[in-house]
């Protein structure tokens, strides 16, 4: 069996990225740390991680870190079920997801909101486009992902969630200066893009225009207000939810491109397929949240 000490102190460095944050943590000394992974390494006949200035797990030390986590949240269920325990007893438990910005602030965090409250779970959130969000699970970072990837990854499921519908929009006074002449005015001004692995414009350009690889002037604007904040200002045009537009009460209008023309996007909840009691009361609690917020096809 692996020793216990040597996972933790494995865990402690990945997580915290040194040695020294590790020892911190774990109230022991550097050399300790050290060896604790030495050992570790030593038992397992390969190395777990990768020495820089920000110390980085290898593929084995990833697979180990989840493994941890399972441990974890394994050990606060078996915890919180012994007889006799009580509030005290059971712990907070922490679960790491990695969820798109979009998803997290219009349905996600809404949805799940009362499960957290009511289980005691506490949420560490990977933010990351829908595109790439299930490499964080399949590093081991967290314990599942708002993904666009349908195939489930290994040790993994693939529950389909819903459909996010996003329209092309800009503000009225550019959709007027724009007319009929679309897309080519449109293009000569710049798009509003959330980040460099965006791709939502570039598949409304594809799906409408038939236009692959458009060049085009870009404003990027990493954060949900300040993203529908730069189009209202005038700043571009670019893709936003029906949930989102659905619920700017009082702000400033935002006008479709191209009425009727929207990119539906469908998304899919990847987890663990062996879930600790947390995890499952996580995943039942987005299921839910998906049925409500997200068109279901």
């Amino acid at each position: 069996m692996l020793d216990a000490r040597q996972l933790e102190a494995l865990a402690a460095v990945i997580e915290s990225g040194s040695f020294g944050a590790a020892a911190k943590a774990l109230s022991v000394t550097l050399a300790a740390v050290s060896l604790r992974i030495k050992s570790l390494e030593a038992v397992l006949g390969q190395r777990l991680l990768v020495r820089g200035k920000r110390v980085a797990a290898t593929p084995a030390g990833q697979a180990l870190l989840a493994h941890v986590k399972q441990l974890r949240l394994m050990e606060a269920d078996l915890m919180a079920g012994l007889p006799g325990a009580g509030a005290d007893t059971a712990r907070l438990q922490i679960l790491s997801v990695a969820v798109n910005a979009d998803s997290l602030t219009s349905w996600f965090l809404p949805g799940v909101a009362p499960a957290l409250q009511q289980h005691r779970l506490l949420l560490d959130v990977v933010v990351d486009d829908q595109d790439h969000t299930h490499d964080a699970l399949k590093s081991g970072d967290v314990v599942g992902c708002v993904t666009t990837l349908a195939q489930a990854m290994r040790g993994c499921v693939a529950e389909p969630l819903g459909i996010m519908r996003y329209r092309c929009v800009a503000a009225p006074a550019l959709v007027a200066e724009w007319g009929a002449a679309l897309p080519h005015l449109m293009l000569r001004s710049p798009a509003v893009i959330f980040n460099r692995k965006d791709a939502l414009q570039d598949a409304w350009l594809a799906q409408h225009f038939n236009l692959q690889g458009a060049l085009y002037p870009r404003h990027f604007v990493p954060a949900v207000d300040a993203f529908e904040l730069a189009l209202e200002l005038g700043l571009g045009w670019g893709m936003v939810p029906d949930l989102m537009l659905q619920a700017r009460s009082g702000r400033a209008p935002l006008q479709e491109v191209v009425p009727g023309h929207p990119v539906d996007v469908v998304l899919y909840w990847q987890h663990w397929a062996r879930e600790p009691l947390a995890a499952e009361r996580l995943t039942q609690a987005i299921k839910r949240a998906a049925r409500s917020g997200l068109l279901q096809g």
